[in-house]
């Protein structure tokens, strides 16, 4: 069995980011004091011309990034998922998605992962906020291939983008040159029983709460939902036409991320019992990653636990 390489994914955006650079000169990137956490250095040192670092002042990347566009530019924004969204929400919405602006808003250290550095630097609330924007495509990559892949496809991508990754290293198991699709889920393991819809770093715990379902005669369905707006709906309905039930994992609030989007669209279009894996209602706080996914129940285990329940309700 091939042994699975454990990459953070930020660096998969920085590998990406720099190949773009070298593939289409409109691509400009702009940070905000944090190149080294970003893995925009590469960039920065081989296209200096094209690098704006703005220091702490993330409306005015949001900004300047906005008007780069008007003359043709396709500007990448860096900075935690944090200040890329909850500090500039304002200028997010009037500068960038009311008029539509090519901008790629780029966020690194989403969720309870950023460890820590505590509540104040993680976010949980961040999917919300921009699937919630009229015309704002929301992806959230899960291992460093397809974090990398997904920077690349999002150049090609006319309108606004708002792409998540994560801090800690993780296990990197899609396909190295695996295209990267706009809008559409991936199949990673086909079962009967019950459908698994994850996102982001929950897929690989999806995979691994198979594994144990399987030894409980369960067969799982998983599905990586790469794309939270717009959302691959046929996947989904294919998916729970078969298995008649459903559990959502990610890292992220239960109320306005993953879980609600697939809620939303069973209730009008095939009701069935669901169950979701995330947080409910709770800041994050300081401590190790690993730790912090095991309390606020965001791991195999817990999936394992609420695909059992939900298999009760079928």
């Amino acid at each position: 069995m091939k042994k699975i390489e454990l990459k953070d994914t930020r660096s998969g955006f920085g590998a990406g980011l720099l190949e773009l650079g070298k593939a289409n000169p409109n691509v400009v990137a702009l940070c905000a004091d944090l190149t080294g956490s970003l893995k925009m250095d590469a960039f920065e040192k081989e296209f200096p011309e094209r690098f704006f670092q703005v220091g702490i002042a993330e409306a005015n990347m949001m900004s300047i990034a906005a008007g780069l566009t008007i003359g043709g530019k396709i500007p990448f924004t860096g900075t935690f998922a944090n200040f890329s969204t909850g500090r500039v929400f304002d200028q997010i919405r009037q500068s960038i998605a009311y008029s539509g602006k090519n901008v790629k808003i780029c966020a690194s250290h989403a969720g309870i992962t950023l460890g820590e550095d505590g509540a104040t630097h993680q976010i949980l609330e961040d999917i919300g906020l921009m699937k919630m924007l009229p015309g704002m495509t929301v992806i959230n990559t899960c291992d460093y291939n397809q974090t990398k892949q997904a920077t690349i496809a999002i150049a090609d991508h006319i309108g606004p983008v708002y792409l998540r990754f994560g801090r800690p290293k993780v296990p990197n198991f899609t396909p190295k040159n695996q295209p990267f699709i706009i809008g559409k889920g991936i199949k990673l393991k086909d079962g009967i029983d019950v459908s698994i819809f994850a996102t982001g770093h929950l897929v690989w715990e999806a995979i691994e709460a198979a594994k144990k379902l399987k030894e409980k005669n369960v067969s799982a369905e998983i599905i990586n939902i790469t794309t939270i707006k717009p959302l691959d709906k046929k996947i989904i309905l294919d998916s729970v036409k078969k298995t008649k039930c459903a559990v959502t994992a990610e890292e992220h609030q239960k109320l306005g991320g993953l879980g609600g989007s697939i809620a939303q669209l069973l209730s009008e279009e095939m009701p069935c019992p669901m169950e979701m894996i995330a947080v409910n209602d709770k800041f994050g706080e300081s401590g190790k990653p690993n730790l912090l996914m095991k309390k606020y129940k965001l791991d195999s285990t817990n999936i394992l636990k609420a695909c059992e329940k939900v298999l009760l309700r079928k």
